[in-house]
C-alpha cells in the first residue's frame, strides 16, 4: 500500500508519511472478495524504514454496512463473516505487538502509539440523558472524568502495550479527549450537512495531541545529548 500523503522538506532533509491503515492489518482482495487479515501485516516492510512511527487505531473497527471495507475476517486458515469486534481489535493489536517486538530496530527507530478516541452521540455521558449528539455543545465536560469511564477499546490498548517487549511510547490521550465534547465539528463539517461527533475541528483538540508528542520526542532528543 502506497502512502495517502507525502509531504517532503529539502531544507530540513524530512519527509513525512501518512499511511491510511486503518485496522493496521491487512486487508487484502480475494475471489471471494476482500478480506481483513488479523493475521498479516504486510505494510511494516515500508514502515519499518521509518525514524519515527506513530501508530492508531479503532475508530473504523465498528464499522459496517456499505461504510466497512471489507467482506470477510480471517484467523489463522479460518475465514468467517464476521466476529466479535473487541476480540478481533485485540487480535490485530497482538499482530502489530509482535511485529513491532520482532522486525523494528530501535536503535534507528522511535514508535508511539496514540491512544484511542470515541465519539459523542450519547448524552448520559456528561449528564445530559435524551441528547444524541454533539450538536450545540460549546463547553468541555466539566470535572475530570467522562461519566460512561474509559471505553473498552482503551483498555485493550494498554493491555496489549504492556506486554511488548520494546520501548513502545504509549500517547494515553483517550481521556483528556473524552472530556472534550466541544471539539467536534458537529453540522459544520465542510463535506456533508451531517451530523459529525466523531471527528475533531483542526485548529482544536488534535493540537494538544502534536504538542504530548513534540514534547515526547524533545525529551528523548535531551536524554540521548546527556548520555553522550
Amino acid at each position: 500500500m502506497a502512502p495517502l500523503l507525502q509531504l517532503l522538506s529539502s531544507d530540513y532533509d524530512l519527509s513525512i508519511m501518512v499511511f491510511h491503515s486503518p485496522y493496521l492489518v491487512d486487508i487484502e482482495a480475494q475471489r471471494i472478495g476482500r478480506i481483513l487479515k488479523l493475521d498479516s501485516l504486510k505494510n511494516g516492510d515500508t514502515w519499518k524504514k521509518s525514524d519515527i512511527l506513530i501508530f492508531n487505531t479503532w475508530l473504523w473497527w465498528h464499522r459496517n454496512g456499505p461504510t466497512q471495507p471489507w467482506d470477510y475476517i480471517q484467523v489463522g486458515h479460518q475465514i468467517r463473516k464476521d466476529m466479535d469486534r473487541m476480540v478481533a481489535f485485540k487480535k490485530a493489536l497482538i499482530t502489530w505487538a509482535k511485529w513491532v517486538d520482532s522486525d523494528v530496530d530501535f536503535n534507528k527507530t522511535q514508535v508511539f502509539f496514540r491512544g484511542v478516541t470515541t465519539n459523542y452521540y450519547d448524552g448520559k455521558g456528561w449528564n445530559e440523558a435524551g441528547v444524541s449528539n454533539c450538536s450545540k455543545e460549546t463547553q468541555p465536560i466539566s470535572g475530570s472524568a467522562h461519566l460512561g469511564g474509559l471505553p473498552e477499546s482503551s483498555l485493550v490498548v494498554e493491555q496489549v502495550l504492556s506486554g511488548i517487549k520494546k520501548p513502545v511510547q504509549f500517547l494515553n490521550i483517550t481521556n483528556l479527549s473524552r472530556l472534550r465534547k466541544d471539539g467536534h465539528p458537529s453540522m459544520y463539517n465542510g463535506v456533508k450537512r451531517k451530523m459529525d461527533c466523531t471527528h475533531w475541528c483542526i485548529a482544536g483538540v488534535p493540537d494538544i495531541w502534536n504538542q504530548l508528542l513534540y514534547t515526547s520526542l524533545i525529551t528523548q532528543h535531551r536524554n540521548k545529548m546527556y548520555d553522550l
